[in-house]
């Protein structure tokens, strides 16, 4: 039966890349997405229908799950860039295009290699114990939607199972593939008459006067979020609103209330008094803390609450790879994988471009090398069997993220390497094994996929590949494009920034004039100056003169502020809310320039909400998000 085929391994792969975009899109914007599997199933068997009728021979059903396979790892990667690269401007540096693509590509097929050796203890030993929901769920629909060639080839057990499997659901793929395009319409009608006929705000906001000063209500009526809330259920996605409620309701009227009393006094870290503020000053300047603080506190409880279970899903995996790792050369084509070889090869040739390339400032840095081999097995080890415990959805895998980047900021105090290129080495070293925990548990749910359909696992692990890589290629630029497309060049005089800052132009030797789509009619080069601190103004990316006066600064469109160009253009920005996250570990422990109090606040109240019985992580998402 065809299984490894060109067609699939191109459907999958550019289904990978179109799923990875919008997984990106809705992590920078909520910090979530949505597993990619079942619906890039679900696709591939339709599409391959239609095309049967066009005279083209019809996908067998381990064509289709090649093709699911591939396209899986689109939106592992997406969750795991857009979790992490955006802190780089966050902490003033550059989005390099480079160095996305360097830091997707190494996770993504570090997470992959390291899940192979685990793949006979993890998905065939533990059958029955292990239930991999989503992958269960994704076997059904390829069942249902087997063509005619692949029951025809299929084994008297498999033909059995398949039928039982497809009672009542022979039109799921069906339903599923129309319910799938019915959507994909409904949004593109909504989005055209939105944003290009105008015919409604995007964004309707009422501010509130005396006596509830500057509370607000505001609603972003997208058809994306939409989906998404649909997804997560109405429980999650209440607890994520009353979060809102929270910030525009009680903690930005109260800060109001209390700051009207301080005058023309200015509380830091805000840098104008806040009876000048509006919400989103309020918001920006104090609760965006009190959110962060809240975002961290839920996923380290949720990683905590996770330790049982990763401690056994730990110790079970490595005594399994122990007793299950030998592989017969006479194995059935089922249960052979890729050499391990291979994998010690590709895993030592990974880590060896980690140390070389110097956009992840780790050259010829061992310990951060050995940091990324020891904590991504570890995490990877975790995310595989904890996906096939609690699901995909269920993973913590910011969690994971969080407790690698507190580990290696710690590691980083305390032998000194509390420099701003340090901030880049830490976050590399959280972004490769945040990518590789993310890529390693959709691959052990593709892989239980894959065994209860009868594929064979090694084509399975190539085809995962070569979709990781394909898909680690575009969401670079995606990442990029989606940054750029919202960005403001600002002028400096607007800022009232100090006389004090001021760039040494002596080490500057990048230039860059102000694109002409900002409106400003500014064709000088300036030099480009990364200010890494917030002394006496915001870090981040400005222009300067010659003189190291700045003249512009670049306000980003992923955690930016500014919404109005000088042109008038009016741009969306993405709060990128666990890359900011991110951010502020580093800089908190490397430099402790946080407003810890109010980050303190935020983590009492994801404490109080874990003592109600609530799950405070959506619950400080909400809070955080604007």
């Amino acid at each position: 039966m065809p299984e490894l085929t060109a067609r699939a391994i191109i459907v999958g792969t550019l289904l990978g890349m179109v799923f990875g975009a919008s997984s990106l899109y809705l992590v920078l914007k909520v910090g979530l997405t949505v597993s990619a599997s079942i619906p890039v199933a679900v696709i591939s068997i339709t599409l391959f229908r239609l095309l049967s009728k066009l005279g083209m021979k019809n996908a067998t059903i381990l064509e289709n799950n090649i093709v699911q396979t591939a396209g899986s790892a689109g939106e592992s990667i997406a969750f795991g860039v857009g979790v992490t690269m955006p802190a780089i401007m966050i902490l003033g540096f550059d989005l390099e295009l480079t160095r996305v693509m360097l830091v997707a590509i190494l996770g993504g097929l570090l997470g992959i290699l390291m899940m192979i050796p685990l793949r006979r203890a993890l998905i065939v030993q533990q059958h029955g114990v292990l239930k991999y929901p989503e992958g269960t769920a994704c076997a059904e629909v390829l069942k249902a939607g087997a063509s005619d060639e692949s029951r025809a080839l299929a084994s008297d057990a498999a033909k059995a199972e398949w039928a039982r499997a497809a009672q009542g659901e022979t039109r799921a793929a069906d339903t599923g593939a129309k319910t799938i395009f019915a959507g994909f319409g409904i949004g593109l009608v909504y989005t055209t008459a939105m944003k290009v006929l105008s015919g409604w705000k995007e964004y309707p906001t009422k501010v509130f006067g005396e006596p509830f000063s500057k509370a607000s209500v505001s609603l972003e009526a997208s058809p994306a979020l939409l989906g998404v809330g649909y997804i997560i259920g109405p429980r999650i996605a209440s607890i994520m609103c009353a979060g809102g409620v929270l910030a525009y309701l009680v903690l930005i009227p109260m800060i109001a209330f209390f700051g009207d009393a301080l005058g023309s006094t200015v509380l830091a870290p805000g840098t104008t008094p806040i009876r000048d503020m509006g919400p989103d000053d309020i918001r920006n300047a104090y609760v965006l803390y009190i959110g962060a603080g809240a975002v961290a506190a839920g996923g380290i409880i949720s990683l905590f609450r996770s330790l049982p279970t990763i401690w056994h899903g730990l110790k079970g995996g490595l005594r399994d790879l122990q007793g299950g790792g030998a592989q017969s050369a006479s194995a059935p084509r089922t249960d052979q994988d890729l050499s391990m070889r291979f994998v010690l090869a590709g895993i030592i040739a990974l880590v060896a471009m980690i140390m070389i390339f110097p956009q992840l400032h780790l050259q010829g840095n061992f310990l951060g090398a050995l940091m990324i081999v020891a904590f991504g097995f570890l995490f990877v080890t975790v995310s595989s069997r904890l996906t096939g415990e609690i699901g995909s959805s269920s993973n913590p895998i910011s969690g994971m993220t969080v407790a690698t980047l507190l580990l290696t900021c710690f590691i980083f105090l305390i032998i000194g390497w509390t420099g701003p290129t340090s901030y880049v080495t830490a976050l590399s070293i959280g972004a490769i094994v945040c990518i590789a925990a993310s890529n390693g548990g959709t691959t052990s749910q593709d892989l239980k996929t894959g065994f209860l359909v009868g594929a064979t696992p090694r084509n399975q692990q190539i085809a995962i590949l070569i979709g990781a890589f394909a898909s680690a290629l575009v969401l670079g630029p995606i990442l990029l494009s989606l940054n750029t497309a919202s960005t403001v060049y600002v002028p400096a005089a607007a800022l009232n920034l100090p006389a004090e800052v001021r760039a040494d132009v002596s080490q500057l030797t990048e230039r860059e004039t102000v694109p002409a789509e900002q409106g400003i009619a500014d064709a000088n080069p300036y030099r480009v100056w990364h200010k890494v601190d917030e002394t006496n103004a915001r870090a981040g990316k400005y222009l300067v003169n010659d003189q190291g006066q700045p003249v512009y600064y670049v306000d980003p469109g992923i955690n930016g502020t500014e919404r109005v160009r000088a042109s008038g253009t009016t741009v969306d920005k993405f709060p990128a809310p666990k890359a900011t996250l991110m951010s502020y570990i580093i800089k908190g422990i490397l430099n402790r320039e946080l407003p810890w109090g109010l980050v303190l606040l935020g983590v009492m109240i994801a404490i109080m909400l874990e003592m109600s019985g609530l799950p405070s992580l959506a619950f400080a998402v909400g809070v955080y998000l604007p």
